[in-house]
């Protein structure tokens, strides 16, 4: 009873990562990138996105955002790193047509928009708009389930369900 007022915290080990981009649910070893389709960065899923605009996947804390605006990275309230990279080489666009709406440090809820892309331009100048959602401590996970959908909604399709150690 004590704990609860004087603020022990319960932490939480389990959650739901929802899409951050609505478009199409793609396997994550079927991302044309071996760096990702090997899970090299670690496991998780891909969306072939149908609009440009990508909101956050969890409650938690904006910890990496590239200063090309093409990744970031957010530490989720139960501990989960969670790497959102919009489309392949995109890294060689340095940041064009892309907008950034947050900054490191933000704490942000589940659905904030993050950033908007221009899928045009990512058609036009890079390899592909696939985006791979990665858990990048996967060490530090002790389950990790991926819900089976065909169609993602931004901030409302389930696509992971986590289980911290």
């Amino acid at each position: 009873m004590f704990n609860k007022l004087f603020g022990k915290k319960e932490v939480k080990k389990e959650e739901t990562v929802v899409a951050p981009v609505t478009g199409k649910i793609v396997p994550i070893e079927e991302v044309p990138d071996p760096t990702f389709a090997q899970k090299m960065m670690g496991d998780g899923i891909a969306i072939e996105p149908s609009e440009g605009l990508v909101v956050s996947p969890v409650d938690g804390e904006i910890v990496q955002f590239f200063h090309t605006k093409h990744a970031i990275g957010i530490k989720s309230e139960t501990g989960a790193e969670i790497l959102i990279h919009v489309g392949l080489e995109t890294v060689s666009m340095n940041g064009e047509g892309f907008e950034g709406y947050v900054n490191v440090g933000d704490k942000v809820k589940a659905g904030d928009k993050l950033l908007s892309f221009d899928i045009d331009l990512i058609k036009e100048k890079a390899s592909s708009t696939i985006t791979p959602i990665v858990i990048t401590n996967g060490d530090e996970v002790e389950s990790l389930d991926k819900r089976a959908a065909s169609e993602a909604v931004k901030g409302e399709t389930s696509l992971l369900q986590l289980k911290m150690k």
